[in-house]
């Protein structure tokens, strides 16, 4: 019997529209009206996780930045882990070093030398109330890291990441979150690790968990769960590792995992 459930945000519960659809918030609302835990398992910070999480009337902590923030909404933060301000200062200066489209995230603030996009796009996929301009020293004398990320195009994630591994491996965890985006998040952050953590807070065993996702940060819970699961639109390396592979966002996919799993109580 599944008694939690955690869903990845972007590409999972809901598609590129930012839109939860209605069957998705139905099977969400009735599977919680059963007395399962759904909580939101994502990269985004918690002010811009926060709207979703109230659409969906979850009241369960939520896991922001990869599971490095773990905070219920009206509050107290549970769990932070932050990134050592060396590796912050080493990943901002290789960023500016590459030409890298280089965002940090600090104290629930979001932080970018300059927009080189409209600002409608960091709004929907990073967080609103970006701040321009701020000396990034200024930023790290101030504030704790919670990740630094970097934008650019899909087909250079992959070299990025390699570059990112070389130098942070051991130092930091290095994730893709999103076609365009890859992450520095501090050491031992992952959504696995903060899902295991969650269940144990609520009592609940590894076999009575499931989680749901699309890209490769989301590997970690898919494998932790009792029951893992892909999105039909998700990468080929999430699909490995899942033990069901959903329909994709476009078709409900969230909808048809609590169907299967929990409204029905099958199992894989």
């Amino acid at each position: 019997m599944i008694r939690l459930a955690a869903f990845d945000l972007d590409g999972t519960l809901m598609g590129t529209d930012q839109k939860i659809r209605p069957r998705v918030l139905e099977a969400v609302r009735c599977a919680q009206a059963q007395g399962v835990i759904v909580t939101l398992a994502t990269g985004r910070m918690f002010t811009a996780t926060e709207r979703f999480a109230r659409e969906l009337n979850v009241t369960a902590p939520l896991l922001c930045y990869q599971g490095g923030w773990i905070q219920a909404l009206d509050g107290p933060v549970l769990r932070r882990i932050v990134l050592p301000v060396t590796v912050a200062r080493a990943a901002i200066a290789l960023g500016e070093a590459e030409s890298w489209h280089t965002l940090l995230y600090a104290d629930g603030q979001l932080f970018v030398r300059e927009f080189l996009h409209p600002v409608a796009f960091y709004d929907a996929l990073l967080g609103s109330g970006v701040i321009v301009g701020e000396p990034w020293e200024a930023i790290l004398a101030a504030h704790e890291v919670d990740k630094v990320l970097y934008v650019a195009q899909p087909e250079h994630i992959p070299a990025m990441a390699d570059r990112l591994q070389a130098r942070f491996s051991g130092l930091a965890e290095i994730v893709r979150s999103h076609a365009r985006f890859i992450e520095v998040v501090p050491p031992g952050v992952s959504k696995g690790s903060a899902l295991a953590w969650l269940a144990q807070h609520y009592g609940v065993a590894r076999e009575e968990v499931l989680a749901a996702g699309d890209q490769e940060n989301d590997i970690t819970m898919i494998e932790w769960a009792g029951v893992g699961v892909a999105m039909g639109n998700a990468t080929p390396a999430v699909q490995k590792v899942a033990d069901w592979i959903a329909p994709p966002v476009t078709e409900d996919g969230a909808a048809t995992i609590l169907e299967r799993f929990v409204l029905n109580g099958s199992h894989p």
